[in-house]
């Protein structure tokens, strides 16, 4: 547990860092232990791989971190940018959309439309 702590730690100082390699590394041990799930973790590996010009597994932690957390609105921000630099426009602007009305949704105070 300890080293699934240190290891979720050392990634969130080489993502201030800007070392997004490290960073990658230290997040894959922590979601590899799987004993914790967090979204954050998913969002800032995806960020990592963006900045890492890897839109494939930006994209999949980014739909991971919306699995975890389904009303989250990063989630889908995260998605829309890895699939805009998959050249999928549409699914981005899609994306986009579906995270500007959870946005709403949320400054409204969670009632629906």
């Amino acid at each position: 547990m300890r080293d699934m702590l240190e290891a979720r730690k050392r990634g969130d100082v080489a993502f201030r860092d800007k070392e997004f390699k490290t960073a990658i590394d230290c997040y894959s041990q922590f979601i590899d232990v799987g004993t914790m799930v967090s979204p954050t973790v998913y969002a800032r590996r995806s960020l990592c791989y963006l900045l890492c010009d890897q839109p494939d597994a930006a994209l999949r932690d980014a739909m991971q971190a919306q699995c975890v957390y389904p009303d989250w609105s990063t989630a889908f921000y995260m998605q829309a940018v890895a699939l805009a630099k998959l050249d999928m426009q549409k699914d981005a602007a899609d994306m986009l959309n579906e995270a500007a009305a959870l946005e709403e949704k949320r400054q409204r105070g969670g009632r629906g439309s």
